[in-house]
């Protein structure tokens, strides 16, 4: 009886602990990080298909969007297929795609990290040379292979709430195992930029006067 009591306990410790495990890994798929896969071309050279990426859902808990993040979230177009692209536009921004060039509230957006320059498409929500503004509680995204990106050029801005969260570590590929970085300088993403020109105007006046 003794050694059966034994085997008992020690049967309920490692379910005890696979339930404890099992129940954390819930927790934190659910509300805190999920493992996406890179499927397609549409963010290359940065991401490739095939890739694995982790997301982290709560990052917009606590702070907002920021030109520059890489976002995964449900297509607008097909709810059932996940997209990964990255924020261009913040609620409030003007975007103006112009000669394969992005303008942010007329300021041009240096982008190192694109494939090719910014089309666009006949029919499409952004149209050549025509300014748009990203509509309150929304971004605007795009993926880094413009040529081969179904993106807001296409189907328009998207709720920040549709957002299942922002793409923070890839572990797929072991040699490119890494945190994954904003390529933006710090002053161009988040709500400064609307307001550079103002600043500059401003600086201008100042050092006349001395």
């Amino acid at each position: 009886m003794v050694i059966v009591k034994a085997i008992i306990d020690f049967v309920m410790d490692i379910l005890e602990t696979i339930v404890f495990i099992g129940s954390l890994f819930i927790v934190v798929y659910l509300f805190i990080m999920a493992p996406n896969q890179v499927k397609g071309a549409s963010m290359e050279p940065a991401f490739n298909s095939g890739e694995y990426i982790l997301t982290s859902k709560i990052t917009y808990k606590f702070r907002q969007p920021h030109r520059g993040d890489v976002v995964v979230f449900k297509s607008p177009i097909n709810p059932d297929i996940d997209y990964i692209k990255r924020i261009i536009g913040l609620p409030g921004d003007q975007i103006m795609v112009n000669t394969g060039e992005i303008r942010i509230n007329e300021n041009l957006l240096e982008e190192n990290y694109i494939a090719a320059k910014t089309n666009t498409w006949e029919g499409g929500y952004i149209r050549e040379g025509v300014p748009i503004t990203v509509p309150p509680k929304m971004v605007l995204v795009m993926g880094d292979n413009r040529q081969r990106s179904s993106d807001s050029r296409e189907f328009g801005p998207i709720p920040i709430e549709d957002i299942i969260g922002v793409v923070f570590f890839r572990y797929f590929p072991t040699n490119k195992m890494g945190k994954i970085n904003n390529p933006l300088p710090k002053s161009l993403q988040s709500y400064i930029l609307p307001h550079l020109k103002v600043f500059q105007k401003t600086s201008y006046l100042f050092a006349s006067l001395f």
